[in-house]
């Protein structure tokens, strides 16, 4: 470990795997280590083994559930919008090749005691229940406006311009129920919690064409989830790192981070020392330096059968948004099955997650736990969202953020932006790269 890297990343999970992938691709010389033996971090995808290891070590798992290798059972649950940042990612790295993908089959949203189904289609949404006749005809004129809309045409605002006009000023505009205003920000929007209407709508505009686009590129509903769990994604772009010269230590502990004169040098690992110029990594390697921002609450859930009132299907999207449960934070529903390659056929995995609110997490969970049927076993897991207190140009340390309770990646995607920025100083553009196949045969021509 006697070389100078440009940049040592510490941790797979996804946004150190992402960086260390862009940055191989730029040139970089990356060396990239885990304490862990296997990729992910906190967004690794665990067999039976596994699972049990880390919530009931010392237990063995029921034969019922199974066999091992049948799971790949994720710790954190999230999905990909099909025209969200992380896809267009995955097409510029021209990592998609070591991945399969599967659409989700239906989301949801949890309204008046009941659950409904986000409509995927016009027809679908003539025929919700989540509305009446009237309002249905006021929310089609709010989403033709949201659609329409373009910042320089100020033809197309009705006198709202969208980086000014709070999102709360806009629903009244079109008088929208207090019912609709929940469905979209929450179900579409993909909010978490009810401080953007006092925001500019510009943000909740483009929050929903995401969803609609993404949805009319598959039908049905406007998630992808990779065959084999969340955990491929890091493997993935730490294979891309690899191609590209990227060094990889799993395994390897990590004793100290280096400094010399206020910025980073190094990174320690026992009597070794390799040099560097950055370092990234996630908050477990820096605690001194990031802050606790709020706590998650994610419940991994084996069920015997599809989630009661979703239509049997196998994979379901169920928002919760907080209105429906007076609670300052949405609860999240994130279920697949055997159609993923992420368990055993006779069952299904349905994950839970929110952001804790009260000294008792687990009853905060209660709510979703009675909308999913019988419950075969659950993993309940409560950890801190830390965030960096510094944004790293100083000292040269970049630390990413811990996963928050969102069902999506667009938040991490954000991270990965912001960090690339300040590592390199410029913004990751995203395009269609060349794939290696092309490169081979231009070469070769």
């Amino acid at each position: 470990m006697d070389e100078v890297y440009d940049v040592i990343v510490l941790g797979t999970g996804l946004t150190e795997c992402i960086l260390s992938g862009l940055l191989s691709v730029d040139g970089k010389k990356v060396l990239h280590m885990d304490r862990n033996d296997y990729y992910g971090g906190d967004s690794a995808s665990l067999n039976l083994t596994q699972l049990y290891r880390k919530f009931r070590p010392g237990t063995e798992a029921p034969a019922t559930l199974g066999r091992d290798r049948d799971y790949n059972v994720d710790l954190i649950p999230k999905f990909m919008m099909a025209n969200g940042e992380l896809v267009k990612i995955l097409t510029h790295t021209d990592v998609t090749r070591y991945l399969e993908f599967k659409q989700i089959s239906g989301s949801f949203v949890y309204r008046d005691g009941r659950i409904a189904k986000v409509p995927a289609s016009e027809m679908e949404a003539v025929r919700s229940p989540l509305m009446g006749l009237f309002e249905k005809r006021r929310a089609k004129k709010f989403f033709e406006h949201v659609q329409n809309y373009r910042q320089a045409n100020p033809a197309t605002h009705a006198g709202m311009d969208a980086t000014i006009t709070p999102m709360r000023n806009v629903y009244q505009y079109f008088g929208l129920e207090a019912g609709t205003i929940d469905f979209v920000g929450h179900a579409l929007a993909l909010h978490l919690e009810d401080s953007y209407l006092d925001r500019p709508a510009k943000e909740t505009f483009d929050r929903i064409v995401l969803y609609m686009s993404s949805m009319a590129r598959w039908g049905k509903s406007p998630y992808l989830y990779p065959l084999y769990g969340l955990g491929e994604l890091p493997q993935g772009f730490a294979r891309l790192s690899a191609i590209y010269g990227g060094t990889y230590m799993l395994d390897k502990k990590v004793d100290e981070i280096i400094y010399e004169d206020g910025k980073v040098v190094g990174v320690r690992s026992g009597d070794e020392v390799a040099k560097c110029k950055q370092v990234i990594c996630d908050p477990s390697y820096a605690p001194s330096k990031v802050q606790k921002v709020a706590q998650v609450i994610r419940s991994i859930c084996l069920l015997k059968a599809p989630i009661p009132n979703t239509d049997g299907i196998d994979s379901v999207q169920l928002i919760i948004p907080q209105n429906q449960l007076k609670r300052h934070n949405d609860i999240y529903i994130a279920s697949v099955s055997s159609a993923h390659n992420v368990c055993e056929k006779s069952h299904y995995l349905a994950i839970v997650s929110t952001i804790v609110e009260t000294s008792t997490p687990e009853l905060e969970l209660e709510p979703a736990y009675k909308l999913l049927g019988p419950i075969v076993d659950k993993f309940v897991d409560i950890v801190d969202i830390c965030e960096p207190v510094e944004d790293g140009t100083k000292d040269e340390l970049y630390i990413s953020k811990s996963f928050d309770a969102t069902s999506h990646f667009e938040t991490v995607c954000d991270d990965v932006k912001d960090i690339y920025k300040r590592v390199t100083g410029h913004e990751l553009i995203l395009k269609q790269r060349t794939t290696q196949e092309q490169e081979q045969a231009e070469m070769a021509a």
